[in-house]
């Protein structure tokens, strides 16, 4: 469906340019989305920053998220109180689990932002970018976190999703806007030709390229 992430970039950006007038963020989920990203940014004139979750695991069970910790100007947590209850885990436990992947999250932004502060979403349109979603796990727990930072319009713009997705994903949302929703997915990268992995390099090199963050 898509030579590479660009041109699913592009494809996207034609899709949002009835948003260049709100001087919108783009934020792209690192790595793979942030070649998508790029195309719409540059598109729409628009300051290009990282969209950082991290995943809280349960003890001995790193898989089963029990909450997730998510980059911003403001950091934000989110924690299922259900699931913490049922397993019996004590306040302590989650506040160490959630620093140590706050402590990620700033090494990664440390690394691919080279001391740049994400930027402030109090008050604007943020556009959340990644190259494809599956189960849309970390990308709800971003459309909610940018919510709760005080965005005042969320819009999620990703090439390709399942139509389960879709579906659940446009309520958590101002906007969504998708390439394709097929019923039969697969996996993200059936859909492209190159599907590569983007190196920490071209992370880097992507972000420097984008427009500067404007008042």
């Amino acid at each position: 469906m898509f030579r590479n992430r660009a041109e699913a970039g592009r494809h996207l950006a034609e899709k949002l340019g009835h948003l260049k007038n709100e001087r919108p963020i783009v934020l792209a989920l690192p790595r793979g989305g942030v070649p998508v990203g790029l195309e719409i940014a540059l598109a729409l004139d628009a300051p290009l920053d990282l969209m950082l979750v991290r995943k809280v695991g349960a003890p001995h069970q790193p898989e089963l998220a029990i909450g997730a910790v998510v980059d911003g100007h403001h950091q934000e947590r989110f924690i299922n109180r259900d699931l913490v209850e049922r397993l019996g885990l004590p306040a302590s436990y989650i506040e160490e689990a959630s620093q140590r992947e706050l402590q990620e999250i700033e090494r990664r932004r440390e690394l691919y932002a080279r001391g740049r502060s994400p930027i402030d979403v109090r008050g604007r349109t943020a556009i959340v970018v990644d190259d494809g979603i599956a189960t849309g796990a970390t990308v709800r727990v971003a459309l909610r976190a940018l919510r709760e930072a005080g965005a005042t319009r969320v819009v999620l713009a990703v090439p390709v999703a399942p139509a389960s997705t879709a579906d659940d994903l446009r309520s958590e949302c101002d906007e969504a806007v998708f390439i394709a929703t097929p019923e039969v997915f697969g996996a993200v990268g059936f859909y492209y030709d190159n599907f590569e992995q983007v190196s920490d390099a071209e992370v880097i090199e992507m972000l420097e390229r984008a427009p500067e963050q404007r008042g």
